[in-house]
Order: structure tokens, then C-alpha cells, then sequence
């Protein structure tokens, strides 16, 4: 039954990488974008376009057509014969007799000639925008390389008859000579025998020469039949706009696949969560839904958001290495520290919620910002307590809020300050001992730091908070940078304990939402803290509006 279980958690690598190439959604849109564009360009214009064709059977000149012994056709090589069907030559006759300005340049766009295999056949197709106009240029053409051939190979004959007859012409002059000197010579004497001889090799050579005449002038030059006329197509060679915009459309959507494939291999970024845990060899503890990975929790609608936060907080709370120490480093990679501090502040509430007495310390101390963000109330009593400042470090000092929580409680707030020397701040004695704070019972310390590659700021804290969370969008870190974190972390003494992904928010919560996320000031969460004059003056929101990272308990009645 074990075995079943974990058989079915094991990922399915297609599903996985068919989720991985529709991040790409862009690629994938503008791949089936251009093949319905290009399919409907094609539909049109070839709607317009008729092909008309024809067929002509070569041959070569012989005495006899008929007896295949005496037959010359395979001595016409076929590549060179379709070279010469679409020369100049040919386009230049054809184009003079069919009238059309700008001779061969004027027809070499529509033709094409082609040579089926195993045949000694050439297929004349010719393409025109008017069905009439096709058939009259391929028969032309077909015509034209017909009569060019025949021209050719009538040269040839008479070139080499006229070299027959200009060598066979000093030879009837020699053998009339030697007839009157034969003639003139006594009978049955060595110079007459000799004479006799001499006229009869000669005469073998003028017989053999008028032969060769005689055959050449035998020869039948036809260069090849035609076998098929073109004629009017009936109707344009396109496949018509609707199949042509849905066979652009199917080669779209496999452009637009390819494209998104070869970006995922050459992305950086991590793939999957699988990625993420390979990287930094921890967990991923949580990924948010996308509207929780906006700055703080205020006038959220979606209860995924708290349940999310909540099961993060049960996971870190069953980590032995998080449970023994009770001490938990927030941070994110690069770039802004919004995310990490919502994950913060909520996983304090949440450890709020289940009883624990929970000090969030902001050592973010160039961007301050969560006592601007934060419900707080100066007038309760914090329950941490605070050495002098031998090193007058300036931070922290005395000045220490309660945050509201609405119905998850309340927890309380170190806020980050500018000091002038950060390091020396972030090690000072008093530093160290609001960390060890997290030693009593039923503490909990979470410190929230700047970005890890940005500053050094957390390798500072890593040795005392060895536990580290980190914040990451997949989206925007690089699997290298996840691996350096890793390295940093583990060489200045801490743990990674896990990750928590987010994704950048399509647009920031507005304010007036709903109360499944609200403070102690939205509808629903109880009244607003009492006004006095210990009070600490609510300071504006920053950014979005956002009033409280109060966690509040969902109600089987809210649900209704």
C-alpha cells in the first residue's frame, strides 16, 4: 500500500514539461499568429493563381525510331535537358512569339520544369493569373524548347556533313589523278600493281566517308513528342483559404511549441519546484497563490492565501533543525524584499495563532518599512527586554511595537532603522541577544533580512539564525543564483530550511475587500485598538493601501 502511495506522488515528466512550455504562452501565441497569418496570405494569393501543363517525350535523332538497337536516347541526360527547357533561350523565343515585353525575365517567374523519375519525360507547368494565359505560355514554351533542340541538333548534322564533304572532296580530285596516271602505265609491272594498290585503299576511304554522309542525312531530328497539351485550368492550384489557414494554423502551433521548447532549454530560471529544491537542497515549503505575492496580507479574498501561510508555519514547526532553535532567518535572493516581507510578518502571525510568543525583527536596515505597513500599537507592553548600548550602534534600540493580528492575536515588532553602520548594528551584543530571546519558552523569533545576493547583511545573521527561509519567483532568480545562496549560507555557518515560492501579482489588491485576510480594522476582525495618548500615531500605508498582515481564523460562517 506503501509502494502505491508513493508510485502515484512520483511526477509525470510529460505532464510536467507540457506545464513548463506554456509559460511561454507568448511564444506558443505569436508561433500560431504568424501561421494563421501566413496560411491566409497563401489562401489568398493563391486563389488567384492558375497552373496549366504539359508533357513532352525526348528523343534523340536516329536512322531507324523504331529498332531500339540503332536508338540513341540514352545519351540524353535529363538533368541537362531541364536546364536547357528554362534558359534564356528558350524564354527569349517564346516570349517573342507570344508578344510579351521583357522577354525571358517576363516569363522565368511562372515556369517550372520538372522530370518524373525513370522517365525521359519533361513537365512543363506554367503559372499565370489568368486560366487562358497559362495554357497559351506552357504550349509556347513546350513549342519554343522543342523547335531550339531540333535547331541545335540540324546544326550539329550539318556542321559535321559539311566536314564529311569538305574532307571527302580532295579525295575524289586525288583518285581521278591516279586513274590517268593507271592509265598511262603498262600492264602487269610493280608500278602498276603499286597504283592499283594505292586507288584501292583510297576508295575505301571515299566509300567510308559518303557512308557517314549518307547516314547523317538519314537521321530523323524530331528532338521529342508532345504527349500532353496544356490546357485552361478549371479552376486556381491554392487549397483554398479555409485549409490554408488551418494548415498555417497546425504549423503555427508547432513553431510556437519548437520556439517555447528551445527557450526552456536555454532558460535559466528554475523550471519546477524540483529545480528549486535541487538548487538550494531544501524543500519547498509553500508556493503562494498569486495574489499573496503582493507586499503585505490586507483585504485579500482568497482564504488559499492564510491556509497557505498557516501550512508553512506547521511545516517549519515539525522541522526538527527550525523546532529545536525556534529561530528563523527570512530572505529573498535579489531585488526588492516585499515578498520576503509578507512571508515574514504572516508566518509570525501565524505562529502567533498557535499560542507562541513571536518577536519579528527587521534587520533590513537601508529600506525599512514594516512599521509603516503594520498595524502597530506602541501603548502595549512588549514582553522582550533590551541590555544597554556599550557599542552605540544606534539599532536596535527601545523602540518596540505590538503588532494587531485581528483573531490570529498579536505579535511583536523590532522595526528596522538607518543606521550609519549597518554591520556593526546587525553584530552588536544587543543584536545578539534579541535573537537568544527565541532560548525561552514559547518564544519564537523570525528576522527578516535584506536580499541575500544583494548585501551581506543576512551572511551576517546566518551563524545565530541558522535557520533560513528563502522567498524566491521562479520567474525572475536564475537556478545559479538559488545554488550561490546555498553556498553563502551554508559557509557562514546557517541552514537552508526551505523555500517559498511566489509569482508576481497580476495587479495589486485594491482596498474595501473582503474580511478574509483583515486586521483588526477591516469588517469582521473586532474593534479598532483603543485610542490614547501612549498611542504610536498610525503611520501612512506605503504603495498599496495595505493596513494590517493580520491572519484571521476562517469561520464555517464566512464561507456562507
Amino acid at each position: 500500500m506503501h509502494v502505491s502511495a508513493a508510485g502515484d506522488d512520483e511526477p509525470n515528466p510529460l505532464r510536467d514539461q507540457f506545464r513548463q512550455l506554456l509559460r511561454y504562452r507568448w511564444l506558443i501565441g505569436g508561433g500560431v499568429g504568424i501561421g494563421l497569418v501566413g496560411g491566409a496570405w497563401l489562401g489568398v494569393t493563391s486563389a488567384e493563381s492558375y497552373a496549366a501543363s504539359s508533357d513532352v517525350r525526348l528523343r534523340a535523332p536516329s536512322t531507324d525510331p523504331f529498332n531500339s538497337a540503332v536508338s540513341v536516347d540514352k545519351s540524353v541526360d535529363m538533368g541537362s535537358e531541364r536546364q536547357t527547357a528554362i534558359s534564356g533561350s528558350v524564354l527569349d523565343l517564346a516570349a517573342s512569339r507570344l508578344g510579351v515585353a521583357g522577354g525571358a525575365g517576363a516569363l522565368r517567374s511562372g515556369i517550372q520544369v520538372t522530370n518524373p523519375p525513370q522517365t525521359m519525360v519533361l513537365h512543363f507547368t506554367y503559372t499565370a493569373a489568368s486560366p487562358t494565359e497559362a495554357a497559351r505560355r506552357a504550349n509556347a514554351l513546350t513549342k519554343a524548347y522543342l523547335d531550339l533542340r531540333k535547331k541545335q541538333w540540324t546544326g550539329i548534322r550539318d556542321s559535321m556533313v559539311k566536314n564529311y564533304t569538305d574532307e571527302l572532296n580532295p579525295l575524289g580530285k586525288q583518285q581521278d589523278e591516279l586513274t590517268k596516271e593507271i592509265n598511262e602505265l603498262p600492264e602487269d609491272t610493280a608500278a602498276s600493281d603499286s597504283a592499283y594498290t594505292v586507288r584501292a585503299n583510297l576508295l575505301n576511304k571515299i566509300n567510308d566517308l559518303q557512308s557517314n554522309i549518307s547516314s547523317l542525312k538519314s537521321l530523323n531530328m524530331t528532338p521529342g513528342d508532345v504527349i500532353a497539351v496544356a490546357t485552361a485550368p478549371a479552376s486556381s492550384q491554392g487549397l483554398g483559404l479555409p485549409l490554408s489557414v488551418g494548415l498555417g494554423g497546425a504549423v503555427g502551433v508547432a513553431l510556437g511549441l519548437l520556439g517555447a521548447w528551445v527557450r526552456l532549454v536555454f532558460d535559466p530560471s528554475p523550471r519546477s519546484s524540483s529545480d528549486i529544491v535541487r538548487a538550494v537542497r531544501a524543500p519547498v515549503l509553500g508556493t503562494l497563490p498569486r495574489a499573496g505575492s503582493g507586499p503585505l496580507l490586507a483585504d485579500q479574498a482568497d482564504s488559499r492565501i492564510a491556509e497557505e501561510y498557516r501550512s508553512v508555519a506547521f511545516r517549519l514547526a515539525y522541522d526538527q533543525r527550525f523546532a529545536d532553535r525556534r529561530r528563523l532567518l527570512v530572505v529573498a535572493p535579489r531585488g526588492s524584499s516585499d515578498a520576503a516581507a509578507a512571508v515574514a510578518a504572516n508566518l509570525a502571525a501565524s505562529f502567533a495563532e498557535t499560542g507562541k510568543d513571536v518577536l519579528l525583527i527587521e534587520a533590513d536596515l537601508r529600506t525599512p518599512s514594516l512599521a509603516g505597513r503594520l498595524r502597530v500599537n506602541a501603548a502595549a507592553r512588549p514582553s522582550w527586554s533590551l541590555p544597554a548600548d556599550p557599542d552605540e550602534a544606534g539599532w536596535p534600540g527601545s523602540r518596540q511595537l505590538s503588532v494587531d493580528a485581528g483573531e490570529s492575536g498579536s505579535f511583536d515588532l523590532v522595526p528596522g532603522e538607518r543606521v550609519r553602520n549597518v554591520a556593526r548594528a546587525l553584530t552588536s551584543t544587543r543584536m545578539t541577544r534579541l535573537i537568544d530571546e527565541a532560548d525561552s519558552p514559547n518564544a519564537t523569533v523570525v528576522v527578516l533580512a535584506p536580499p541575500v545576493l544583494a548585501y551581506a547583511d543576512a551572511l551576517a545573521l546566518a551563524d545565530r539564525v541558522d535557520g533560513v527561509l528563502v522567498v524566491c519567483d521562479p520567474t525572475s532568480v536564475h537556478r545559479a543564483d538559488l545554488a550561490r545562496i546555498r553556498e553563502l549560507i551554508t559557509g557562514a555557518g546557517g541552514t537552508v530550511l526551505g523555500a517559498v515560492v511566489h509569482t508576481k501579482p497580476h495587479r495589486r489588491p485594491g482596498k474595501g475587500g473582503s474580511s478574509a485576510h483583515r486586521g483588526a480594522r477591516g469588517a469582521g476582525n473586532g474593534p479598532p485598538p483603543p485610542a490614547g495618548p501612549a498611542q504610536e500615531p498610525e503611520q501612512p500605508p506605503m504603495g498599496d493601501g495595505s493596513d494590517t498582515v493580520g491572519l484571521r481564523t476562517v469561520r464555517a460562517g464566512d464561507l456562507r
